[in-house]
């Protein structure tokens, strides 16, 4: 594949002191990791205070995900950062808690309601479509803030049956940008274990936003269990998780357990989504062949759920930006037993790094790994290396609930925007990836739209 590649930041040296490790950390995560990521099977990173071992090796990353999944639980160095907002969610939570809250959340993203909530999805890309048509001049506009937007419609719409334009809807919205901004990842259990009543060091403003979410989605969540009380609830998916009991104990989850799962349910559906749609976005407008293909497609989707299966172009365009630019970019798990991994050992509590943006985008594994190539997805090394090396919604019991409902909503909001819109790139304004709760660009991305000729 030939042609201009899509950005990636640029790699640290490979040795640096911790102090400086730190800093980059906090800046971001992707920049602070060095270059050989991108080749090796396993790296290790030690400090004074725990041992880090990230690995690529596809038979280590399908022991850890798949084969033995209960004895490498998540590890709350990088979850401490998000328990303020997140409380005791399905995100952070391991074992017997979290089995028993997937029992409970899961039957909600069976296909049956998928394709209950596809109206809704197809309905929040309409009003896309008519918000943004009095800006589409082609002057260059910051484009994850309109994605943003979008995704937090779609979540609002399938979870709660209400548009963004909700007053309620609007404050969780401005609430979740302010703690995006605030970068409350990085705190002093991310490098140093201890007790649960040791500070945590978050800013004054993830503290203040953390709650004023937590507020919000609790009136939410109030107001829906009254509706289901009265019997008048509408039939979406809060309503669904709300009222599923436990099939081994018969308990439904309580009043705070559901706030919690609400939380998670905006940051992974609205952060990751608005994430993926935005670098799309960019890389059809920087591959302008790719662009027409897609729209070429959206003008013969009838947009009902049936038609989904004929938008392969758009289905491998968006799995390539999930390739390129995945919105998780690393999960971090944690050894319960002395393990051995490629003739060296682990002890217990060793931190396990499993990176998707490395394992994406590694040069012994993909064929022309940072080139955009939609076309890939059917050759052979495309096909094995899904199967391999491909973890957008990570995998095995612990994959992510909602991968088949982001899927349906990437490709159906992709279309809906390039059959009336065209994007191209801002000459100078190339976006940088950074990572701080998901993968964004560090000072937006910027493209021109205009309306499609027809």
């Amino acid at each position: 594949m030939t042609g201009r590649l899509p950005p990636k930041p640029q790699a640290r040296p490979d040795r640096v002191s911790l102090w400086r490790y730190m800093q980059l950390f906090r800046r971001d995560i992707l920049s602070a990791q060095p270059a050989k990521l991108y080749r090796a099977w396993m790296a290790a990173f030690r400090t004074p205070f725990f041992h880090s071992y990230l690995i690529n090796d596809p038979k280590l990353i399908r022991l850890v995900l798949n084969d033995r999944p209960d004895d490498f639980p998540k590890s709350d160095r990088i979850g401490a950062g998000l328990r303020p907002l997140l409380g005791e969610s399905v995100f952070l939570t391991n074992g017997e808690v979290w089995k028993r809250q997937r029992r409970i959340i899961d039957p909600a993203f069976e296909g049956g309601r998928l394709r209950d909530a596809f109206q809704a999805i197809v309905a929040a890309g309409a009003g896309a479509v008519v918000r943004i048509a009095p800006s589409a001049d082609n002057a260059p506009q910051e484009i994850e803030a309109i994605t943003s937007h979008l995704a937090a419609d779609v979540i609002f719409r399938t979870l709660f049956s209400i548009p963004i334009e909700d007053a309620a809807a609007r404050k969780v919205f401005d609430e979740f940008r302010a703690y995006q901004r605030s970068q409350p990842i990085l705190n002093l259990a991310a490098f140093i274990a201890g007790p649960a009543w040791m500070p945590r060091l978050f800013r004054s403003k993830t503290r203040r936003t953390a709650r004023n979410i937590r507020r919000l989605i609790t009136q939410l969540t109030t107001d829906r269990l009254a509706l289901i009380a009265a019997g008048t609830a509408p039939d979406d998916l809060a309503t669904k998780i709300m009222t599923t009991p436990d099939p081994e104990t018969g308990e439904v989850f309580t009043l705070p357990e559901m706030a919690d799962q609400v939380a998670i349910f905006f940051l992974a559906g609205h952060e990751t989504s608005a994430s993926a749609l935005a670098w799309a976005l960019y890389l059809l407008a920087l591959h302008p062949d790719w662009q027409n293909k897609v729209a070429a497609e959206a003008q013969e989707f009838s947009f009902e759920f049936a038609g989904l299966s004929g938008l392969k172009v758009t289905r491998d365009v968006f799995r390539e930006a999930l390739r390129l630019y995945p919105p998780v970019p690393m999960m971090v798990r944690q050894t319960t037993q002395p393990e051995t991994f490629r003739e060296r050992p682990l002890k217990v509590g060793a931190q396990v790094v499993l990176s998707p943006w490395h394992l994406h985008r590694h040069n012994r594994i993909w064929d022309d790994p940072d080139a955009f190539d939609p076309g890939r997805w059917s050759t052979e090394n495309g096909k094995q290396s899904a199967r391999d090396a491909y973890l957008p919604f990570s995998s095995g019991p612990r994959v992510c609930t909602g991968a088949g409902f982001a899927m349906i909503e990437g490709v159906t909001l992709l279309a809906q925007l390039l059959l009336h819109y065209e994007f191209a790139i801002v000459d100078g304004m190339e976006p940088i990836p950074v990572a701080h709760l998901t993968v964004r660009a560090r000072d937006g991305i910027w493209l021109r739209f205009g309306p499609r000729a027809s």
